[in-house]
């Protein structure tokens, strides 16, 4: 038989029962026809040599920001690495001013006031910039801070007059005159609304260049988490054919299952007698789409985030006494959200991080199934941050899928544990637990908020650290398989696509990513040294590092 690829000398980790490991796979059509002795005697077009080098399935990123990962590459860089402290951080935006039109906004995004000591603010930003318009979105992406000329440019030429929001924070000093600092997607909408939709070109380069970047760290695979609106998250009503132009021009290089906001749901009438139908036009919904570019869950935004003490929670901050955060929605809106979403045969992904917003999701998701029972909806909760006995419990008999993030915990574990306090830290990011329910566990970053790295992550899976060495939870950590399983059959069952993808076995998509070494043999504090050697996706190099060698 001649195949279209034949990849030998290689050390395949199958995470298939019975046949853990091969050394040959082949390839046609861009799926596996076959391992080790079921291609003995196949010929092909192109043969290439592993050299022995280790590989795992494919990485799949059940939550991945990978326009905003873009779009971050095309902008200024104001994280910790970048700008170290607040001054730094000022003079970078004062250098990036150098080299822009004397009109012309300074955008920038990841900073982390957890990390330099405080918040950047709209007096600060003035100096820096000389008075232009500036825009720093923070790592969370859950606030960012605005310069006066951004507030004046957005309408308010007095800070003091910058309105308060339902389901935001505007900040402001003892005279009540806004500091710059605007919490939530609904504040930050108040001057973020100038600078969305970007023109189509824009964004579509930030798709290809957050494409590039994923397969560069081994991802094949990664679902973006909100798209189709104007604010927050996504760029626009467009959004998907933004998607469509990149794959048309041969530049998504990774494969891309994408959620539509709540928001760009509505209600299109009649589809069939007595039932309205709620979602988008022409029965649009989870599912639609091919192995390169599908619909998945439409994406739901309960509350804000930990870093930030907007995370809706059962009581008060460790640090901040008082303060129990909000939800993004009223509680019957949000309720109505889930209801027709799921009525209408939506798949569901409410990021809900604090556990009172975890609560209410909950209760929503168990409502919409005895109203309407549908079978294996596999709804999910993002990021499920802090998690009680109980509700690890209901999420397991619900059939749930929770998606935390491991990166999280090394990148920003230190603003957690302040955040938590020491008792409810040990709630932070469960993994162990939802294993040991029965759940079927995803691997993500919900990059750029950390890097987007799945060694990285799956590193802290594992050895559960903070970045100053703190312990955070440690027994919630997992195994190295139970990680890698959880980076590729997880993230995988996250959209239902476990019969496709996550397995190297014959019928499945040939995606896989060559490593230096063998994951699940290196001392688990090595983890984080490993690389990404090659990505093969569908059985073509997507990227290479220098560990494949074409025989022919």
């Amino acid at each position: 038989m001649h195949l279209d690829a034949l990849f030998r000398n290689g050390r395949f980790t199958t995470l298939v029962p019975g046949r853990p490991t091969a050394h040959t796979l082949g390839v046609f059509g861009g799926r596996i026809v076959g391992l080790d002795e079921d291609v003995a005697g196949c010929t092909a077009d192109t043969v290439v040599d592993l050299a022995g080098a280790p590989a795992v399935p494919g990485f799949n990123d059940a939550h991945h920001h990978l326009s905003m990962v873009g779009k971050g590459l095309r902008e200024l860089d104001v994280s910790h690495e970048a700008a170290p402290d607040l001054d730094a951080l000022y003079r970078a935006v004062a250098e990036r001013c150098s080299t822009l039109p004397a009109d012309a906004w300074v955008l920038g995004a990841g900073y982390d006031q957890n990390k330099i000591g405080a918040h950047p603010t709209a007096e600060g930003l003035d100096r820096a910039a000389a008075g232009r318009p500036v825009w720093l979105v923070h790592n969370s992406h859950h606030m960012a801070v605005a310069s006066t000329e951004a507030f004046r440019r957005a309408g308010f030429p007095d800070l003091g007059a910058v309105p308060d929001v339902a389901g935001g924070h505007v900040e402001r000093d003892a005279d009540g005159r806004a500091t710059g600092l605007l919490q939530e997607t609904t504040a930050m909408h108040l001057v973020e609304r100038l600078l969305r939709p970007e023109p189509a070109a824009a964004w579509t380069a930030n798709i290809a260049r957050g494409a590039r970047a994923a397969v560069e760290v081994g991802l094949t695979s990664v679902t973006e988490p909100g798209i189709g609106v104007v604010h927050g998250i996504g760029n626009g009503p467009a959004d998907l054919d933004a998607y469509l132009r990149t794959r048309e021009r041969g530049e998504l290089a990774v494969r891309m299952t994408v959620m539509p906001y709540i928001t760009a749901l509505h209600d299109c009438g009649a589809f069939e007698p007595g039932n309205d139908w709620y979602g988008l036009d022409l029965g649009l919904r989870s599912g639609l789409g091919d192995e390169w570019l599908r619909v998945g869950p439409t994406k739901i935004m309960a509350d804000g985030s930990l870093i930030g003490r907007s995370a809706a929670m059962c009581c008060d901050y460790h640090d901040t006494p008082g303060n129990k955060g909000l939800l993004q929605f009223e509680h019957e809106q949000l309720r109505r959200y889930i209801l027709d979403a799921h009525r209408c045969n939506w798949q569901i992904a409410t990021h809900a991080i604090g556990d009172a917003a975890l609560d209410a999701v909950l209760d929503a998701y168990d409502e919409a199934q005895l109203r309407y029972p549908r079978p294996d909806a596999r709804h999910r909760v993002e990021h499920a941050a802090v998690t009680s006995e109980r509700q690890v419990a209901r999420i397991a008999a619900m059939g749930l899928v929770p998606v935390p993030q491991g990166r999280f915990l090394s990148e920003i574990g230190d603003g957690l544990l302040t955040a938590l306090g020491p008792e409810r830290s040990l709630l932070a990011y469960r993994m162990r637990s939802f294993l040991d329910a029965g759940v079927e566990l995803p691997g993500s970053t919900d990059a750029p908020v950390v890097a987007p790295d799945p060694l990285l992550s799956i590193h802290d899976m594992v050895n559960r650290r903070t970045a100053s060495g703190a312990s955070i939870a440690p027994a919630e950590a997992v195994t190295a398989d139970e990680a890698l399983r959880a980076y590729t059959v997880g993230s995988a069952y996250a959209v239902h696509e476990e019969h496709v993808k996550g397995t190297l076995a014959r019928g499945m998509l040939a995606d896989f990513t060559v490593l230096s070494d063998d994951l699940l043999a290196v001392a688990p504090e090595r983890i984080r040294e490993l690389t990404v050697g090659a990505t093969v996706i569908g059985g073509r190099v997507a990227h290479d590092a220098g560990a494949l060698t074409r025989v022919c």
